[in-house]
């Protein structure tokens, strides 16, 4: 035993120096910030360098330099030169991949969007490649451009905006050996900072009270980063409004009223710059339901929704741990986000009913029958038919804003939709749990924005339906392995 255990202790040893002799090899002790264009349509994708940023200090995992999860649309590589060795490794996704799966993508409209990678800041000069995985799962290389660490054009400027200001929330230790998530202020005011102080409280409670957050609360520091905006809220195009704040938030991204998204990535780098960041949420002042989540990239929420704890947790699900929405009966702006006949990567979605290659066959219920079959018709009927409803009603709240009424009637309408969408979520809650199959691990039908052709793997789970519920196992087992990824 002591020979076994003295062998465990040199091998830790060994793999941790060997680490960090990578590293040191390598990088040295600063972080470099590679802006660049990405540019699309349903065709054809383009790539360009828009500016290099250099930073004191690598605040992230001195070890695991090398994404090891499959996840994403795209890899970010980097390749020492001359010897061509992948030294570091990212996978991500993008808004521009979302939208080239849009209409007016597909219509060959171009459009373009401001990226960022964050790297090690690399002693000699290196190749920096974007790929992107193709339908056999492999990935191709579509951008790639050497970088010389000394070129003299790249940005070595501070972080010193006087109206800027960093308030810790949870504080567990060293950066590098934590998740360090930052949440940026967006669309609150100067007066409205004792507001922001006071969400941020609130969210971070939320954060601890899911698992596995709450069990691995140690491996995280939580910051918040407040830069008043000139005014509060954020655009509201259906409804007219638009408003002039910090990150340039809007609902409506991609053409879903509920889709709450930033084009404005420079801004968002710029201020989360301000604390060491794995992961970037933007909480928006504004009391309608709505949200993102992009892997990798940042997440959004609402703060003074009423589901806003639900969308706080389900959001960092997409960006943090590259989760797939489970839910499938809401309307969306993308064509065959999934193409049929190709695995999806996430880790909670499949298109492999078969109980020997679905990825949580481990994880699988004894004797369950696979696929599983479940109430799903009934459930869909309910479900579609509350779509097309909140549909109407939430055109109306957009049309009473738009013409100006009364604001007793907008707030009657709002309050109004808040009623039935309350109710129809305990209606859902209530119904899936009377199932027999209610905490079990199967294959469902019905997930990834398809009724057919893609499952899940249990009846609920916070990335299918709305609420103050805990994710599924196979959610939570792969989140605690990107904790631990992060934190190691």
């Amino acid at each position: 035993m002591k020979t076994l255990l003295s062998f465990l202790i040199i091998y830790i040893f060994m793999t941790s120096s060997y680490t960090q002799t990578w590293f040191d090899k390598y990088f040295i002790n600063a972080a470099m910030r590679i802006d660049y264009h990405h540019t699309g349509n349903a065709k054809a994708e383009y790539f360009s360098i828009d500016r290099i940023y250099h930073y004191d200090g690598w605040n992230r995992s001195l070890n695991n330099l090398l994404d090891n999860f499959n996840n994403g649309k795209y890899f970010i590589k980097i390749y020492s030169v001359p010897e061509d060795k992948l030294i570091f490794s990212k996978g991500f996704d993008s808004y521009c991949g979302e939208y080239i799966t849009s209409d007016d993508a597909h219509n060959g409209i171009l459009k373009s969007f401001h990226e960022t990678a964050i790297i090690p800041y690399p002693k000699e000069k290196i190749r920096f490649t974007i790929e992107k995985r193709n339908r056999e799962k492999g990935f191709d290389p579509v951008f790639s451009q050497e970088i010389d660490p000394a070129f003299v054009n790249i940005v070595k400027e501070n972080t010193n905006d006087p109206s800027v200001e960093v308030i810790p929330s949870l504080n567990s230790g060293a950066p590098e050996k934590k998740v360090d998530v930052v949440i940026l202020a967006e669309g609150y005011t100067i007066k409205d900072k004792e507001k922001f102080e006071k969400d941020l409280k609130r969210f971070t409670g939320y954060f601890l009270e899911n698992e596995p957050y709450a069990s691995m609360k140690q491996s995280f520091n939580i910051y918040g980063v407040f830069k008043p905006s000139v005014e509060s809220g954020t655009d509201e195009p259906p409804a007219n409004i638009f408003r002039n704040t910090a990150l340039n938030t809007t609902f409506n991204s991609m053409g879903s009223e509920r889709y709450l998204l930033t084009e404005d990535n420079k801004a968002v780098h710029d201020l989360a710059a301000y604390v060491p960041y794995d992961a970037i949420y933007i909480m928006v002042n504004h009391h309608k339901y709505g949200g993102g989540g992009i892997y990798n990239t940042f997440c959004t929420f609402t703060a003074d929704a009423q589901f806003a704890k639900y969308l706080f947790i389900h959001e960092f699900g997409h960006s943090f741990a590259g989760l797939a929405d489970e839910y499938y009966t809401s309307s969306t702006a993308y064509n065959d986000f999934y193409p049929p006949g190709v695995e999806p990567n996430e880790p909670n979605i499949t298109a492999l009913p078969d109980k020997n290659n679905v990825k949580w066959k481990d994880m699988l219920s004894a004797g369950i029958e696979i696929p599983t079959p479940w109430e799903k018709a009934e459930f869909d009927k309910m479900d579609i038919t509350w779509q097309k409803e909140r549909a109407v009603m939430n055109a109306e709240v957009a049309r009473l804003k738009r013409e100006k009424a009364d604001p007793k009637a907008i707030k009657e309408a709002e309050a109004a939709y808040a009623k039935k969408d309350k109710e129809h979520s305990e209606l859902v809650d209530k119904y899936l749990k009377a199932s027999k199959y209610a905490g079990k691990t199967g294959v469902f039908e019905g997930a990834g924005y398809a009724s057919e052709g893609l499952y899940r793997p249990m009846l609920d789970c916070i990335m299918f339906s709305k609420g103050d519920k805990p994710f599924c196992k196979i959610c939570e087992a792969h989140i605690a392995k990107v904790i631990k990824f992060y934190s190691e």
